[in-house]
């Protein structure tokens, strides 16, 4: 029986010994029992906590996806305009935090995980929806009718640049939040 109090540090070691193993094998072929081993609980005890692989993968995205929105919160906390949100929202989203190779690992095998599964993909597009919906909530004091459109560029910039830098070909020099940065300015200029 699992002792009382003990749940909520059980389910984060859990959580976080999956982001683990994921990233050693660098692909979510990972059972419980490794999982459980790397938390130091006994399989079983991984059951009670998570019904089955799925919950506890669910699961170690929404712990990422929480990380990735306290990111974003503290930064959006020193912005005061809708430029400064815009810049806030790019730099949390391809800032450093993010590229731990846990943190890489974890997303790039969520990606794929997410074309086979529904859960994961409904997931996946609750954050697309937040950060779209985001930038366009920002974008349109800035250029009105257009935000929708430079929205899903900026999104589509963001999610793909940070699979560029996290697979290490973006090239020497070049930094992903400035080439976010660059095209949003262009667009705010038209």
């Amino acid at each position: 029986m699992p002792k009382v109090g003990m749940e909520p540090i059980r389910r984060k070691s859990l959580v976080e010994a999956a982001i683990s193993a994921i990233h050693s094998k660098g692909s979510i072929d990972v059972t419980i029992r490794e999982i459980a081993q790397r938390a130091g609980v006994s399989q079983g005890l991984a059951h009670h906590y998570f019904n089955n692989k799925e919950d506890l993968l669910l699961s170690a995205m929404r712990h990422l996806l929480a990380e990735y929105r306290r990111e974003v919160r503290a930064k959006l906390e020193e912005a005061t305009t809708p430029h400064e949100r815009l810049i806030a929202i790019i730099r949390a989203s391809l800032g450093s935090e993010q590229f731990r190779p846990e943190t890489i690992s974890v997303w790039l095998v969520f990606y794929v995980h997410a074309q086979e599964s529904d859960k994961a993909h409904a997931l996946l597009s609750i954050y697309s929806r937040r950060l779209r919906s985001n930038l366009i909530y920002n974008l349109k004091p800035l250029i009105g009718a257009r935000s929708g459109a430079v929205a899903e560029g900026m999104a589509s910039m963001i999610d793909g640049l940070y699979i560029r830098k996290a697979l290490g070909s973006l090239p020497a020099g070049m930094s992903a939040a400035e080439l976010v940065e660059d095209y949003l300015e262009r667009q705010i200029g038209q």
